[in-house]
């Protein structure tokens, strides 16, 4: 398939012109336009397809003594790219600012209710167990650190690791079952 072929198919606004376009050069098209726009990647489909467009609407500015077709639409991909990192990059950036702040200032509340829920998570275990399973799952200590924390032998924390895990599945049957009772009543009742 020839580039000249597709050009005066597209020039003749024939839909095979642009078949052979998008079967030929989509892949080069997309890997320009996703160089170009970086973060903003949601972009990419609507850019290429502003890039067909106007490829398809300014194909008679196409000069093949001035650059060859592939360079051309290379170009308009490119700066298509950057007139739309130009357009979304300011609201990119709104968002990002008022993401960030919002997430400064939540992030203690998010820290206080994550603590709440593994206080209440592992409020069945023995308090020296609940340090353990904090050491181990939340602060990613390996076992022979927390042996050595705690002067405990690995075979004793793997032990109350297992024992540990064993219960918190256990209640948390209890608790399903119950959340089940709950349901039921309610259903009853109406």
């Amino acid at each position: 398939m020839s580039d000249e072929f597709m050009i005066k198919s597209i020039i003749g606004q024939k839909e095979e012109g642009l078949k052979m376009l998008i079967d030929k050069y989509s892949g080069l098209l997309i890997a320009v336009v996703r160089r170009n726009l970086g973060t903003l990647s949601r972009y990419e489909e609507e850019c290429v397809d502003d890039v067909l467009f106007s490829i398809w609407t300014h194909i008679e500015s196409f000069d093949p003594s001035k650059n060859t077709f592939k360079n051309w639409i290379c170009a308009i991909a490119k700066y298509k790219a950057i007139d739309y990192l130009r357009k979304y990059k300011r609201d990119f950036l709104v968002v990002d600012i008022e993401t960030t702040e919002m997430l400064t200032e939540d992030s203690g509340l998010i820290e206080c209710e994550i603590q709440e829920a593994i206080d209440e998570l592992l409020s069945g275990l023995k308090p020296e167990d609940k340090e353990i399973f904090i050491k181990h799952y939340i602060e990613q200590k390996n076992v022979i650190d927390i042996s050595n924390e705690m002067g405990i032998s690995t075979d004793s924390i793997y032990s109350r690791l297992s024992r540990g895990r064993k219960k918190l599945r256990k209640d948390r049957a209890k608790n399903m079952d119950r959340r089940h009772d709950d349901y039921e009543q309610i259903r009853n009742v109406k």
